[in-house]
């Protein structure tokens, strides 16, 4: 049973991995037809970097803070995982805004103890789960959707038309193990 564990720790860690896959262009002009993401090619770049400067400040600024993730789309910032305290979790929100080019923080964090390695990689598997639906149905630009699954709740993220953002949250909202959906998308039509 404990080998099953880590085994399926591991797959849902490399299979968390795959969401940074989606955001890279490929093909064609970025953003154009052919990619894999409609986001331009800087915009993706500046993601990461903003990113990399939210959890290096959150990091200097909280370091009693417990699992902080942060996730940038489109300039928009998703803090996700636990904090020790209320105080923490406000000042994570305050921390981040300072980031250049941030537009938008959403702050998801809740206040309590970091979760288990079993608790992540049922996220992880959550979040596989949601993508492969994505992919496999035509009403949704599945590459084109970034997936965060934190203690059962998933955040779409993406620049999205508006039945694709209906189609996107049925499926996630019907996954297994989903407890809760929020979307975050930003609507292109």
């Amino acid at each position: 049973m404990k080998k099953k564990l880590i085994h399926l720790a591991l797959a849902g860690l490399a299979l968390s991995q795959l969401h940074a896959c989606s955001s890279m262009p490929i093909g064609g002009e970025a953003g154009g037809p052919g990619t894999l993401d409609r986001r331009t090619a800087g915009a993706v770049i500046g993601d990461q970097e903003i990113e990399i400067r939210a959890r290096n400040r959150l990091r200097e600024a909280l370091p009693q803070a417990g699992s902080v993730s942060v996730t940038s789309y489109n300039r928009q910032l998703l803090l996700t995982g636990q904090v020790p305290d209320e105080a923490a979790r406000a000042q994570a929100t305050e921390v981040v805004k300072g980031v250049p080019e941030v537009r938008n923080v959403f702050n998801e964090l809740s206040v309590s103890g970091v979760t288990s390695i079993a608790s992540s990689a049922n996220d992880a598997a959550i979040t596989s789960q949601v993508k492969t639906r994505l992919l496999a149905d035509k009403r949704v630009p599945g590459t084109k959707i970034k997936v965060v699954t934190e203690a059962g709740v998933v955040y779409l993220l993406g620049l999205v038309k508006r039945a694709e953002a209906v189609a996107a949250t049925e499926i996630a909202r019907t996954t297994s193990g989903v407890t809760r959906v929020v979307v975050l998308f930003e609507f292109i039509d």
